[in-house]
């Protein structure tokens, strides 16, 4: 019998690549948890799969609604859960705290205690926390090696101090419950499918809608200052596929990232040298994609993950901004003008 996976949010960046993964690499049956309100855009091209229940299947669900997550693990009484579901935005979690805390971590919590409660079913679990846990580290405190998994958290947003939230549940369940709860703090990652309200994705997005003549050549920026290690996002659903099926170990917990270190002002550059309109763009700062605290040190020490799994990234970063930006371009040319954000 084939195993069964789960993955929450299946309709967003990673779960979509998740999916696309796993279609790849195993011959898993493939169950997405969305709320029926997604938008479906990032799994459009498994819709015939999906139609035709050829190993891509569609449960509806809600974090916020228990029932519903119920109702969906009984269903799928899943092998493995990829739990990518949350409120993904930094910046929006500044304007909607409340609603990125409720999501985050009681969404979190309702999830795990809803395996917890089921009987005939143990999954190994990946919870996905973030590396903006670790918030704005002062330079003098960074490590040498970078940030490792027993750097202190020092949230910097709404949604950072959600997902310390949603680090210690996943540990909690797996030393309390004996639950197969992984927990990951991903570093910055990307690619086709990227939402539009993150730094790099929204760079690719202006320097396409320029090209297109939809937009006066200029690209509106926030802090470009940060320091950000950048992977691919297709690098991260294969640490994730890794970390769940070699050895995995209960309550354990991982910093993954890329190799390539660069500040946010270099990606900008990145794009606007690979646009065909680079003579005529220029960069405009704009206060309202400035956050109040910005979590600008953002460089990981990945060692004990790589140990453990032996994974390493592959797609160089000029391959991922590439192929962003050329996802943009396809986008603008079907879809026309998009939310100037």
């Amino acid at each position: 019998m084939r195993k069964r996976v789960l993955i929450t949010g299946m309709t967003g960046m990673v779960g979509s690549h998740m999916a696309d993964f796993l279609l790849e690499n195993t011959d898993w049956d493939i169950y997405g948890m969305q709320r029926w309100r997604s938008p479906l855009d990032n799994i459009m091209h498994l819709m015939p799969r999906i139609n035709a229940k050829d190993r891509v299947f569609v449960e509806y669900g809600d974090l916020n609604d228990m029932a519903s997550l119920i109702s969906v693990l009984k269903e799928v009484k899943p092998d493995y859960i990829y739990h990518l579901a949350a409120q993904s935005y930094p910046l929006t979690s500044f304007t909607s705290p409340v609603d990125t805390l409720n999501t985050n971590i009681l969404g979190t919590c309702r999830l795990l205690e809803a395996v917890r409660q089921l009987r005939g079913i143990n999954p190994v679990i990946h919870v996905c926390a973030s590396s903006e846990v670790f918030g704005k580290i002062p330079p003098e405190k960074k490590p040498e090696t970078g940030i490792h998994e027993e750097c202190p958290f020092h949230p910097a947003s709404p949604y950072a101090i959600s997902k310390v939230g949603t680090d210690l549940l996943g540990r909690y369940y797996a030393q309390a419950y004996g639950m197969t709860v992984v927990t990951t703090r991903m570093f910055t990652h990307t690619g086709p499918r990227r939402g539009d309200v993150f730094h790099e994705s929204t760079f690719a997005k202006q320097v396409a809608m320029i090209e297109a003549g939809l937009q006066e050549p200029v690209i509106k920026v926030g802090n470009l200052d940060s320091l950000r290690t950048y992977a691919d996002v297709r690098d991260a659903v294969r640490a994730y596929y890794m970390m769940t099926t070699i050895d995995p170990i209960a309550g354990e917990y991982y910093n993954i990232g890329g190799t390539y270190t660069c500040k946010v002002e270099d990606t900008l550059k990145f794009f606007i040298n690979h646009s065909t309109k680079k003579e005529e763009i220029s960069v405009m700062v704009d206060p309202a994609r400035l956050r109040p605290i910005d979590a600008d040190l953002q460089v990981p020490d990945c060692t004990k993950f790589k140990e453990h799994t032996g994974w390493q990234p592959e797609i160089p970063y000029e391959q991922t901004m590439l192929d962003l930006l050329n996802y943009w371009r396809e986008k603008i040319k079907h879809m026309g003008t998009y939310i100037d954000r």
